[in-house]
């Protein structure tokens, strides 16, 4: 579903916003398939921390199979922001601001597949603020290339207008 690259592009986006960064994964023993966990570290000071993030600041779960079969909100801090990929309201049972887009449907609609990581990107800058529309954009642009660049920019700015 993309959960290492949507790290790495919202780190990009951050570095060009002029912020300190870090993104990096998190692959238990599991076998494939099996959940996995992308981190991203956004400050705007120097980030001397190199260890996995055990208090998030923001959960983007990409698949909502996960929610009560993985402790999808581990460690989320008090007054977080959740941002699920689902056609339907969530109810967490938490003090945390959700944020859903049905980033499942935006990916077949535009990529024939279920490629959530860029729409869910589009919902995190609307629901959070943390990187700029245009520095995400750029990171796009510069990863992917061609017609799949633009499918991509395509898929965020629907899931920046569709987020709830």
């Amino acid at each position: 579903m993309g959960a290492v690259t949507s790290a790495k592009l919202l780190a990009s986006a951050a570095f060009k916003d002029g912020k300190s960064c870090q993104a990096f994964p998190f692959f238990g023993v599991d076998r494939r398939g099996s959940p996995v966990e992308a981190y991203c570290r956004i400050d705007d000071s120097f980030i001397l921390v190199r260890q996995q993030v055990y208090t998030p600041d923001y959960v983007m779960i990409l698949d909502k199979t996960l929610i009560g079969v993985v402790d999808v909100l581990a460690g989320l801090k008090e007054g977080g922001v959740i941002i699920v990929n689902s056609d339907v309201s969530v109810d967490f049972k938490s003090d945390a601001k959700v944020f859903r887009v049905d980033a499942t449907k935006i990916a077949f609609d535009i990529f024939g597949k279920n490629l959530v990581n860029t729409p869910i990107l589009g919902a995190f800058v609307k629901a959070t603020g943390q990187v700029t529309f245009k520095s995400l954009i750029a990171a796009i642009k510069e990863h992917f290339k061609g017609d799949i660049a633009d499918k991509n920019v395509e898929a965020v700015k629907r899931a920046y207008k569709e987020c709830r």
